[in-house]
C-alpha cells in the first residue's frame, strides 16, 4: 500500500509574503478577486499591473486552496 502524505495540512506559508509581493500592508486585506485573477492567469501575463511570475502564481494558488479549506 502506498502512503499518501498530506503535506498541505502542515504547510506553513511565509507570513505576509503575498502581501509584500503585491504591495499591500499586512493590516490590509488583499481583494480575493485579485488573488483569483492571478490564480487563473498564465505565467508571464499582467493582472491589474502585477506581472504574474511563477512564485506569485504559486502563492496565489496556495491562498485560493487555503481559502477552500477554511470554508
Amino acid at each position: 500500500m502506498v502512503m499518501v502524505r498530506k503535506w498541505i495540512q502542515t504547510a506553513e506559508p511565509k507570513k505576509g509574503a503575498l502581501h509584500r509581493q503585491l504591495g499591500y500592508s499586512i493590516s490590509e486585506s488583499i481583494p480575493q478577486g485579485l488573488v483569483n485573477e492571478i490564480d487563473q492567469a498564465n505565467i508571464g501575463t499582467h493582472v491589474r499591473g502585477h506581472k504574474v511570475t511563477s512564485l506569485l502564481w504559486h502563492r496565489a494558488h496556495f491562498d485560493v486552496n487555503a481559502q477552500k479549506r477554511r470554508g
